[in-house]
């Protein structure tokens, strides 16, 4: 039985959907890219996520990978987004302004979902960690395939700064540093996460995950097995739409 609906990456640079088939875990068709508005304030993002459903003459509810802890739909946190979310209930807001009833959650927990059910994390035992480079950093903790959600790992303090701060691809980008330089910095980055969690496998998801090769081989201190997530920079989208199971 087909079982296709709209998953939605609310991202720093760009808000993302597509059509997923839930049951194959694949998007159906191409993706669609809107810049992210700025400021990323409630209003102007709904009206993109709008845009986004219009686009596809989608009809039923959807998910959406928000930049944040999400509490009960509830925007707990904002680092690089709009402060105004803080407060703010994000699945009322994109009802009010889409008329469809939708499902909300952390972007790195619904990469993670994804990549549990259908990519490199699926039957493994243990713990496996996602880790989303992007804007910021984001990661996801499952244990035997179950979700500890809003983890907000890339916030921790490392060497007297928030770790994203410090090892995010923005901050590669903004420092102009060499990947090589990059992947020291996020290699002490996760072999910290090692000592903390002791993870069966670490999957890097977002934007820097489709660039592995770029820096894999300067993560050979890593114990840890650590992969590029099986469905890309996809897996926010798969991963928003398999919510609404």
């Amino acid at each position: 039985m087909e079982n296709i609906k709209l998953g939605i990456d609310f991202g720093g640079s760009g808000i993302k959907g597509g059509l997923v088939d839930l049951n194959k875990g694949e998007l159906v068709g191409e993706r669609h890219r809107i810049e992210t508005p700025k400021p990323a304030a409630p209003q102007p993002v709904a009206e993109v996520i709008n845009d986004i459903i219009t686009h596809f003459e989608y009809k039923g509810d959807f998910g959406v990978a928000f930049p944040a802890a999400i509490q009960s739909g509830v925007v707990r946190t904002a680092s690089n987004i709009d402060k105004s979310w803080i407060g703010s209930n994000a699945e009322e807001i994109f009802m009010q302004v889409t008329g469809h009833p939708n499902k909300v959650l952390n972007d790195a927990d619904a990469a993670g979902m994804a990549e549990v059910k259908f990519g490199h994390g699926k039957d493994i035992k243990g713990v496996v960690l996602m880790i989303t480079i992007g804007s910021g950093i984001g990661t996801a903790i499952f244990s035997n395939g179950v979700l500890v959600p809003n983890t907000e790992l890339g916030h921790i303090h490392y060497k007297d700064k928030v770790a994203e701060k410090w090892a995010s691809d923005a901050v590669r980008k903004n420092e102009d540093l060499s990947w090589k330089k990059w992947a020291k910095r996020f290699a002490e980055y996760l072999q910290y996460m090692e000592k903390l969690f002791y993870p069966e496998i670490i999957i890097l998801g977002g934007g820097a995950s489709k660039k592995f090769e770029k820096y894999a081989e300067h993560l050979k201190d890593v114990e840890t097995k650590v992969v590029p997530a099986k469905l890309q920079n996809q897996a926010g989208i798969i991963g928003s739409a398999g919510a609404l199971l």
